[in-house]
């Protein structure tokens, strides 16, 4: 049967789906295909880790540096490179952790799962300390330009490794089941996740309890300065304190675990 002449269902024609007419139906499948895996896997909440894709683990960076130091590659930039790593090292290390707090809970379902973007970097280090730990994670991952897209995170849980095509449905599945969100160091898609989080925790939009960690305080000062942002009025002197900063491991996982427990634990399956 030509290509021409082969009749299809409407569901099944390719030219119709990947259509300008069926973008709603793309749009309602990036919710409805990750959540029947959430459903099969039990996964009901999460713990949201976000940063840079380009921080490498502390190995890698000495690696670089070494090599740099022999003549190959740009010495300041392998310097740079060890000197973050510690974000990537405190990500894996944190992720442990906090896995294996959840796993000791008394539920059936899997909670407070670690969840990321699925990409290198910061993403990578947190998905392999809730592999270590022997965890499931989820890895939210993006389309992106060919030249960007080659990269590989195999500590992600098979069958929790999402691909989306559209960036809001990401993020929605990003907050949706999170319970809590620890933001690393990173670029202009931290920041954006970051502020879009935020503004949803300001305006309400967001209902439920959602403890925010920025972990790195010399970095974020630097990048950002929240306290600015109130002196002039354009948030609410409240507003800076809709995060807990810290550069402490153990900090960080004693505040998220008493938040957890005080909120979350207390009000199962709230959402936005």
């Amino acid at each position: 049967m030509s290509e021409r002449s082969r009749r299809y269902k409407a569901y099944q024609n390719p030219g119709f789906l990947n259509s300008r007419n069926a973008r709603e139906l793309r749009i309602l499948s990036e919710y409805l295909e990750p959540k029947s895996r959430f459903d099969r896997h039990k996964v009901e909440d999460t713990i949201v880790f976000m940063g840079s894709a380009r921080i490498l683990s502390r190995e890698a960076a000495a690696d670089l540096l070494r090599a740099a130091q022999a003549g190959s590659g740009d010495l300041r930039e392998a310097k740079t490179a060890l000197q973050m790593s510690v974000y990537y090292e405190a990500a894996r290390e944190l992720a442990n952790r906090l896995t294996l707090w959840s796993k000791g809970l008394a539920k059936e379902e899997r909670r407070f799962v670690v969840c990321t973007g699925g990409g290198p970097g910061i993403m990578e280090a947190a998905s392999r300390g809730a592999a270590e730990a022997h965890g499931i994670n989820v890895g939210l991952t993006i389309s992106l330009p060919k030249e960007t897209e080659e990269f590989e995170n195999p500590y992600v849980t098979r069958g929790l490794d999402v691909h989306f095509h559209y960036f809001f449905m990401r993020k929605f599945w990003f907050v949706y089941l999170a319970k809590a969100i620890v933001v690393f160091p990173g670029g202009y898609g931290t920041l954006d996740e970051l502020f879009e989080i935020l503004t949803l925790v300001q305006t309400r939009k967001v209902r439920k309890s959602l403890p925010i960690v920025l972990f790195g305080t010399e970095f974020w000062s630097k990048v950002i300065d929240f306290d600015a942002l109130a002196e002039h009025g354009t948030i609410g002197p409240a507003d800076v304190d809709l995060m807990y900063r810290t550069d402490s491991v153990d900090e960080a996982y004693d505040w998220i675990v008493l938040q957890l427990a005080e909120k979350a634990l207390a009000e199962p399956g709230a959402t936005l």
